[in-house]
């Protein structure tokens, strides 16, 4: 178990800035205001670059009212949209979530003609793919012959070969899957040379980098994919304090294998703590064999299920009655919950491997060996007791983890890594 109190990781390129308002064109599939995830990456990054440059946007047609809503309320200078989206009898291939990667695939490639008309009407200086942040999957913007920045994107995280035994027959032909899936993607003439065109390449995770590297990225460098706004640090900073009485663990998430909530099960009831809760808030049908898991191990008066949340609002609530987030994934580009846990001054416990390893940083938890899942439980059930045995440790490392997103996990320092990003791109 590796107590994480070294400083923040520096990521991105040298602090160099663009010298001049560029004219940007930028591909976000994804962006709608006030969401979570994807869509979130895509309107945060484009609302904080346009503060900046001229950026002129390529999303769907499907974002378009909500976009407009919000920019009647809130004006952005500098920032226009670009809407584009398959004829409408296409639109079967993602009804119910299906199909969404196909038609995606769809979309990048059918886009051309209007990405093309655009470019002769505004003559852009720079382009930039940002969502979706695929790295296995090419980018039109390529195609422009004008400098291309490529990310943040992710994918390249595979779960440790040694966590496979404990997979059913359905998870582990889904691992097979998402391997063949990559493979085929890195094989892909487009998206090499997706690869071979970008000025600047940037990556989630040190693993999602090395791959892009041999496809052949010519300059790669490591930005995290997700941050928080000024808004929602200073909503999570006024969260109240880690309540008296029981410690309380919490993990939030959808209820998949590769979120590895089960180890966090195992880690509690090894750790033996009388006076201690575990909260998952989940839904989906992995949460029964959470809950198999946790009579089996003799935990379940202590170990409390919720459905997933209406609201952030609710999210917020949960958050604020719990002391410590479990986030043991096995192979994730990004956590989000990680950094509004780190912003409500809750202490993290992650493993030593993907996004949430790189998030958790300058003393803000605990990163568990991912070398077998024996280790990794035996490292969680360490931590847990430390927190158990120490609450000033808790608090501590809450504070820590505060100090960590306020200087270097918000939008504001992540879209100061693209600008040097940019910078790079012009040969600046």
């Amino acid at each position: 178990m590796i107590p994480d109190n070294h400083q923040p990781k520096a990521y991105g390129l040298k602090p160099h800035a663009s010298s001049k308002r560029l004219r940007v064109l930028m591909s976000a599939y994804a962006c709608e205001p006030n969401k979570g995830s994807e869509p979130g990456v895509g309107w945060n990054i484009a609302t904080e670059m346009a503060k900046l440059h001229d950026v002129w946007a390529l999303t769907r047609s499907n974002n378009r009212e909500v976009i407009e809503a919000e920019l009647e309320r809130y004006p952005v200078p500098g920032l226009s949209f670009i809407y584009y989206d398959l004829p409408k009898w296409v639109m079967w291939w993602k009804k119910g979530g299906r199909g969404v990667q196909i038609y995606y695939y769809l979309w990048q490639l059918l886009c051309w003609k209007t990405i093309r008309q655009a470019h002769t009407r505004e003559q852009f200086d720079l382009t930039h793919h940002v969502t979706f942040g695929k790295y296995w999957v090419p980018s039109v913007l390529s195609k422009l012959s004008i400098p291309f920045v490529w990310g943040t994107v992710g994918g390249g995280e595979s779960m440790p070969q040694a966590f496979l035994s404990d997979l059913t027959m359905k998870e582990r032909a889904f691992e097979a899957a998402r391997s063949s899936v990559r493979w085929f993607g890195e094989h892909n003439p487009a998206v090499r040379k997706t690869a071979r065109k970008s000025a600047v390449a940037l990556a989630s995770t040190d693993e999602t980098a090395e791959r892009l590297r041999r496809i052949g990225c010519r300059a790669v460098r490591v930005v995290p994919q997700c941050a928080l706004t000024k808004n929602q640090l200073k909503k999570l900073s006024q969260l109240s304090p880690p309540p008296a009485g029981n410690l309380r663990f919490l993990s939030m998430g959808r209820p998949l294998h590769w979120k590895g909530f089960y180890l966090g099960l195992q880690a509690f009831a090894e750790a033996k703590l009388p006076n201690a809760e575990y909260w998952i808030v989940a839904n989906g049908s992995g949460k029964g064999r959470l809950e198999q898991l946790a009579k089996k191990s003799g935990i379940a008066e202590q170990v409390r299920f919720f459905d997933s949340l209406p609201s952030l609002d609710a999210v917020y609530d949960i958050l604020s009655q719990c002391h410590v987030l479990v986030h043991p994934a096995l192979h994730e580009a990004f956590g989000n919950v990680v950094l509004e846990a780190m912003g409500a001054s809750r202490p993290v416990l992650t493993l030593d491997v993907g996004g949430p390893a790189l998030q958790a940083v300058d003393g803000s938890g605990f990163k568990a060996s991912s070398q077998s899942p024996a280790m990794a439980v035996r490292d969680l059930s360490v931590a847990m007791q430390k927190f158990s045995q120490d609450r000033t440790l808790v608090l501590n490392m809450g504070r820590n983890a505060f100090s960590a997103v306020q200087q270097a996990m918000l939008w504001e320092t992540r879209c100061a890594d693209i600008e040097c990003a940019y910078a790079s791109a012009l040969g600046e």
